[in-house]
């Protein structure tokens, strides 16, 4: 078999291969498998170059894995540690009809951090990447000590295995769920006929936010293990029941848990206008996910300015952009190359229970509401109640690290980093679903969630091991922590602003480069505070 130096992968990078080291193996990925790869080309993209043996070990099955193997060409020729390339879409780069283009350029925060900015200079586009734009810069992290935190998860995810954690508890996990799931239901449909109108949509409200964390289950493949059963399933319930769309809900979730907290990658953290949880935000960022500009304009300084201050609101009214990012994705893959898993059947079936849910829950129980007043208020009520789980979720996320530490940082290192657990007492753990166990469930995205609770203590144990954070809070704590980084990037705007009056009155790129460093440096002082307020090892 072949075997491959770094400067050999380079070089093919570069050519326009997609490769990815899974085991010391090379892979190399089909252009054809990047848009029918049922994670989506993403979830592949961001590992051109690096070490994804964690990543594919913990997304994949028993059933899946032995696939993998089909894409490798080779070995790598150098001993040790994989010392790894900065994926090009890390650096603004994309492929179209088998050419480069630049989607972005990059603005390096510091001497490690790349995140991308509009490519709105003459001077910084180019017709390609070079050598220089996908290697990283220079790391902090040791290699080794990275690969031997990577080599400790490889044990602890054998020893979950081996403890039959990845067995779903479908009697004494789901049984009791099932029945809260239709006593909600029934309690809603009961009220509704006796015209507590109210109480029905209270009761539809909190039957949405548990089913949600049986679509997330689904979504994950963490009921059967089989991407077709759990896709029927989950389609039925969040598209059918919930007017949601799973295909891009799943998208998107494997690219947060993938490149969790970072600025120009995770979508579960680009907000604006509503929130920005880093000064980075400020230099009107570019999604590698959206693919557009975040702008920070006028709306967006408005709003962040009270950002602490509308928290709740904004997380009241959640499930509404839910609603616009779903409807939005499933009308971008009407247009989108077949997946291998799903192919045209799910998305079409997607679209039929989007329009079955407007049908009953419009047409039968909106307009059975008597006036639009009480139809505006059933909406208002069903709606809020949903509030609890979007802002568990943000809670996890939202007071940890948004800094980009590079591709050598391990699988494991990055989870811990970015993701805190939210604790609660066990008899209200249905409340957060087992959700609020959030590190665990990052390190292993299909463990059935009511098996994190065991999970969760062999982590920490590892964490303790490897001297990694294991961060926790109470509900009461982690909501003044992530107010807190809410509160002080919100402080910071008005200083933005007299920078940005700067640029408007000299329009040079120098001015502009003299900004970027003023937010660099902002970013840099938040960040050392955040260190500095941070828990110690639990």
């Amino acid at each position: 078999m072949a075997q491959f130096t770094r400067s050999e992968l380079g070089t093919r990078i570069l050519e326009g291969q997609h490769l990815i080291i899974y085991n010391r193996k090379v892979l190399r990925i089909p252009t054809s498998w990047l848009d029918a790869h049922p994670g989506g080309s993403l979830a592949l993209l961001h590992f051109v170059g690096r070490d994804a043996t964690s990543e594919i070990d913990a997304y994949h099955n028993d059933q899946i894995l032995p696939l993998v193997n089909k894409y490798s060409i080779g070995t790598l020729a150098e001993p040790g540690p994989w010392n790894p390339l900065l994926p090009p879409i890390a650096a603004g780069w994309a492929r179209k009809d088998g050419k480069w283009f630049s989607e972005a350029a990059t603005w390096n925060v510091d001497s490690s951090q790349v995140l991308l900015v509009a490519n709105d200079s003459p001077a910084l586009q180019k017709s390609a990447p070079t050598i220089d734009t996908i290697t990283p810069l220079p790391s902090e992290l040791s290699l080794q000590v990275q690969e031997q935190h990577s080599a400790a998860y490889k044990a602890l995810h054998r020893r979950v295995t081996d403890a039959g954690l990845y067995r779903t508890p479908y009697l004494t996990g789901y049984g009791p769920e099932f029945v809260r799931y239709l006593s909600l239901g029934l309690i809603s449909a009961y009220a509704f006929r006796h015209n507590w109108l109210l109480t029905s949509a209270l009761a539809l409200g909190l039957l949405w936010h548990q089913l949600m964390f049986f679509v997330h289950d689904l979504g994950h493949l963490g009921v059967t293990g089989n991407w077709n059963i759990d896709r029927l399933i989950s389609i039925a319930v969040a598209d059918f029941i919930g007017g949601l769309s799973v295909g891009w809900w799943v998208d998107n979730h494997n690219v947060h848990h993938l490149v969790t907290n970072h600025p120009s990658h995770d979508p579960d953290i680009e907000h604006l206008p509503f929130f920005a949880i880093s000064p980075k935000f400020f230099s009107n960022l570019y999604s590698s996910y959206y693919k557009r500009i975040l702008p920070f304009d006028f709306a967006a300084k408005t709003f962040i300015r009270l950002q602490h201050r509308l928290f709740y609101v904004v997380m009241a009214f959640a499930r509404f952009n839910l609603y616009r990012l779903s409807y939005a994705s499933m009308l971008s893959k009407i247009f989108e190359k077949r997946r291998a898993r799903g192919g045209r059947w799910a998305v079409g079936l997607e679209f039929i229970g989007v329009a079955f849910f407007w049908w009953w829950f419009g047409g039968i129980v909106l307009r059975g509401c008597g006036s639009w007043q009480m139809a505006l208020a059933y909406v208002f009520v069903s709606h809020v109640a949903t509030s609890p789980l979007h802002v568990q979720i943000v809670l996890s996320h939202f007071g940890m690290s948004t800094d980009d530490l590079g591709p050598v940082e391990s699988f494991p290192d990055r989870q811990l980093r970015t993701t805190m657990d939210v604790t609660c007492p066990d008899q209200w753990g249905f409340i957060h679903g087992g959700l609020h166990l959030q590190i665990t469930h990052h390190l292993f995205p299909r463990l059935p969630r009511h098996n994190l609770k065991k999970a969760s203590l062999m982590v920490k144990e590892f964490a303790k091991e490897e001297d990694l954070t294991y961060v926790e809070f109470g509900f009461v704590s982690a909501t003044h922590e992530v107010i807190g980084v809410l509160r002080e990037v919100a402080g910071l705007v008005s200083s933005f602003g007299q920078q940005v009056k700067l640029v408007a009155e000299v329009a040079s790129s120098e001015a502009k480069e003299a900004v970027n460093k003023k937010i660099a440096q902002q970013e840099v002082a938040f960040a050392r505070n955040r260190t500095v307020h941070a828990p110690s090892n639990i």
